[in-house]
């Protein structure tokens, strides 16, 4: 069992509702059975239980738990599973569980030098942003980074919303071979939390990824916020980005 980190900038009680988050999408904790009980948590963790309340107060607020008078607090069922982190491209995995989701261009591409603590640092890319979302409701933030000798004249590249690894396959004829990911709990900025349509005290769960080509390693980076309050994602690694 981890440690929580108290001298993190992160609140003890939003590490600690994370925890429960990986542990239900890891199935340590299945649909409909109970977690373990506030006196259990602020044991294992070495929290008061006004901090372990907050935790599962949030998760409950989410939708992610649910109360049951006189019985605990137990993962809510039919919560919907996205295997958002493969690389089989975000509209995939949305759509291999029958959920539709839109995408809306924030910043259309256009070419930068990448600052010296980003993954693709000191070279000319093609950044651009776009809001992805379910039945009109935003779910992911997503931040593309393109290597311009890779991909020449990205900026020209028309796939009106659709499938940008399709689009990407169709015109320079590239598959992602593998990638190097993260995963951290994060609390939004301003700008973030209102395109999300959340709280700036609210977590979301940060995706960082760097791909890699049989041609050009480190080719793509990409960023992804996430609202965790109505899918569960899940992760199996097996072959795109968007």
């Amino acid at each position: 069992m981890l440690e929580l980190n108290p001298r993190s900038s992160v609140p003890l009680y939003t590490q600690l509702a994370e925890r429960l988050l990986a542990s239900i999408r890891a199935g340590e904790y299945p649909s409909g059975e109970a977690i373990p009980s506030e006196n259990e948590l602020s044991r294992v963790y070495d929290i008061g239980r006004p901090t372990v309340r907050q935790a599962t107060e949030s998760l409950v607020r989410r939708g992610l738990l649910e109360r049951r008078r006189g019985s605990g607090t137990f993962v809510r069922e039919g919560a919907e599973s996205i295997d958002l982190f493969s690389l089989g491209g975000t509209l995939a995995s949305f759509s291999s569980k029958g959920v539709t989701l839109t995408t809306r261009i924030l910043r259309r591409p256009r070419l930068v030098t990448v600052a010296q603590e980003h993954a693709l640092s000191g070279r000319q890319v093609f950044f651009f942003s776009r809001l992805g979302s379910v039945q009109r409701r935003p779910v992911l933030l997503e931040r593309f980074w393109f290597d311009a000798e890779v991909f020449p004249e990205f900026d020209a590249l028309s796939w009106s919303g659709g499938s940008l690894s399709e689009a990407v396959r169709s015109r320079y004829r590239l598959e992602p071979l593998s990638a190097d990911q993260s995963f951290e709990a994060v609390l939004p900025d301003c700008e973030e939390a209102k395109l999300l349509a959340v709280e700036e005290g609210q977590p979301l769960l940060k995706v960082q990824r760097v791909l890699h080509f049989a041609t050009a390693r480190e080719a793509v980076a990409s960023e992804i916020l996430c609202r965790s309050d109505r899918f569960v994602m899940s992760q199996t690694i097996g072959g795109a980005f968007g």
